[in-house]
């Protein structure tokens, strides 16, 4: 059965029958007073009505007339409650239907090579992602420094409260939905002019009166206002959430990286220490070999100059750890003075040889901010019904219910009561166009978040792409640098063995040195990356928010 008429025949069941025919006609007038548009609403109410008034018409005809106005007026509430919302129903948008991320086909698995982190990687499609992909390096220290980050960090605490408040914006904008009442109190003292009589019984101009009053008001949602506001305030809400959720994203990947990053500076650290180590006790022999006169000032030289340029390499790698360090307290809620107790080991890092590959429809309800922008384009689908209800006739109901006495311990006697009750009917007729105009304002709004869904969609499919072909390339290039580095290690082995043998000078070990530096440091950086390829995939796969 239609609402309207499950709500009307409720009305009518409890009135004798007699007076059902006259009901419906007070009910049709009634309807045709609240103006052009309500009548439309009306008679579709009053066709699905009819059957079950005509049927009892002929016994309802002997009501009082306060009964049958009472129930004309529950008619017409019944017929308004079968309408529906201004606007537009918001629907979801389609989901892409591009069946891969890149253009050419990704291959099984990655390159692999004879150094920490460069297994062989290959892709799970449409395996889940872990809620705490971050576990998969297999660090405890890594595991406390993003618990830590998740308990105190300043950002994601914001975006919880954020939503909370999102959420009970909601709430508050559900209250619409019922009836508002008010008690008031209003002792007042009065003096009547003396040309003028006076209202009290015992004449005296001088008096107090005490007025206890309840007020009730209602506005029944005619044409959806106030459920579009509701609407919009529960995609706000899912916004806020997303936010959150996007923010948690953010964070975890952050600080991931950043202990990453703090992990390779100081495996860089080490390694150039090593080579300036190396590089003065190279320093000692060649002096040695100066005083025996085997080498000259011009050998001590360059060897002094090559320790001098591998040392010069140390305070900018201090810097930039000293910055990172404060950047993974600062991320974990700390302040830079309080230190961590957490300090990842480069080399005890593990690199996940199994990566979750989502499926290309699956990734819009994956990612945090495709989520969120599409709960922006729902709130902007609402406030089209927003601004297309506040063209339409608008009702309100007011009802007053009292008592006034000249002594507050007469207030509630027998005399002293008074009521009221009335409804208000407003058709805007003329607002300088204000309302068209906020309603195609509306509606361009609503363009221009699908434009932005749209561009979020792409750009995450873009993030995925990128990503994949950077593991791929990462993968390669840290083969071919682990290559590099031990050939730059023989190399230079081979030269210095020469020169301790007296078959070379110095400087072919001066630049052997040099390039096994350089290839040592392009090694760790190529290492970094193949971890932080991991952590970027797993970002733009969404980071398995849903799982929390």
């Amino acid at each position: 059965m239609h609402l309207g008429a499950a709500i009307a025949a409720t009305a009518l069941a409890a009135f004798p029958a007699a007076s059902r025919a006259r009901v419906a006609t007070r009910t049709i007038a009634a309807t045709r007073a609240a103006g052009a548009a309500l009548a439309a609403r009306a008679a579709i109410a009053r066709t699905q009505l009819a059957p079950r008034i005509t049927a009892l018409a002929a016994s309802f005809a002997n009501a009082p007339a306060a009964t049958v106005l009472a129930v004309a007026v529950r008619l017409l509430i019944a017929v308004l409650a079968t309408g529906c919302a201004a606007g537009p129903d918001f629907v979801r948008p389609a989901a892409p239907t591009v069946t891969g991320y890149t253009a050419a086909p990704l291959p099984t698995a990655t390159a692999s090579g004879p150094v920490a982190g460069g297994e062989a990687q290959h892709y799970a499609k449409g395996q889940a992602v872990s809620a705490q992909w971050w576990t998969v390096f297999g660090s405890d220290q890594l595991n406390q420094l993003v618990a830590a980050a998740l308990q105190a960090n300043p950002d994601l605490q914001a975006a919880d409260a954020a939503l909370r408040a999102a959420s009970e914006t909601a709430a508050a904008e559900r209250g619409a939905f019922l009836p508002t009442a008010d008690l008031h109190l209003l002792p007042t003292r009065q003096r009547v002019a003396d040309t003028l009589s006076s209202p009290t019984a015992s004449g005296a101009n001088l008096y107090t009166l005490h007025t206890a009053q309840l007020s009730i008001g209602y506005t029944p949602d005619v044409f959806g206002a106030t459920r579009r506001q509701v609407e919009a305030a529960d995609a706000q809400t899912d916004l806020a959430r997303y936010q959150r959720d996007a923010a948690r994203l953010t964070l975890t990947t952050s600080i991931v990286n950043a202990a990453i990053g703090e992990a390779a500076l100081r495996a860089q650290l080490d390694a150039m220490q090593q080579q300036a180590t190396m590089a003065r006790q190279q320093l000692d022999a060649v002096r040695k070999q100066q005083q025996a006169g085997q080498l000259g000032a011009a050998d001590v030289a360059a060897q002094e100059a090559a320790l001098a340029q591998v040392e010069a390499t140390l305070p900018p790698l201090h810097k930039q750890l000293a910055q990172q360090h404060n950047l993974l307290s600062a991320l974990a809620g700390r302040y830079p003075s309080e230190g961590s107790a957490e300090r990842l080991d480069f080399s005890k890092l593990t690199l996940a040889t199994e990566l979750p590959l989502s499926l290309p429809a699956q990734l819009v309800e994956q990612r945090p901010d495709i989520r969120a922008a599409e709960a922006q384009l729902h709130a902007a689908s609402a406030q089209i019904g927003i601004a297309a209800a506040a063209r339409l006739p608008n009702i309100a109901l007011t009802g007053t219910l009292g008592s006034s006495a000249l002594s507050a311990g007469t207030l509630f006697k027998a005399g002293g009561g008074f009521w009221s009750i009335g409804a208000d009917l407003a058709q805007p007729l003329f607002h300088g166009g204000a309302l068209l105009h906020q309603q195609r304002a509306a509606e361009a709004s609503y363009d221009q978040a699908a434009a932005q869904y749209r561009s979020t969609v792409l750009t995450a499919f873009q993030n995925v792409a990128d990503t994949l072909h950077a593991i791929d390339a990462d993968a390669q290039s840290l083969r071919a640098a682990a290559a590099a580095e031990q050939a730059a290690h023989k190399s230079w082995s081979i030269a210095q063995r020469q020169w301790q043998l007296g078959l070379t000078g110095n400087l072919p070990v001066l630049q052997a040195g040099q390039v096994w530096q350089q290839a040592s440091i392009a090694l760790i950086q190529a290492q970094a990356s193949r971890y932080t390829d991991t952590v970027a995939l797993y970002q733009a796969l969404g980071g398995g928010w849903q799982g929390e």
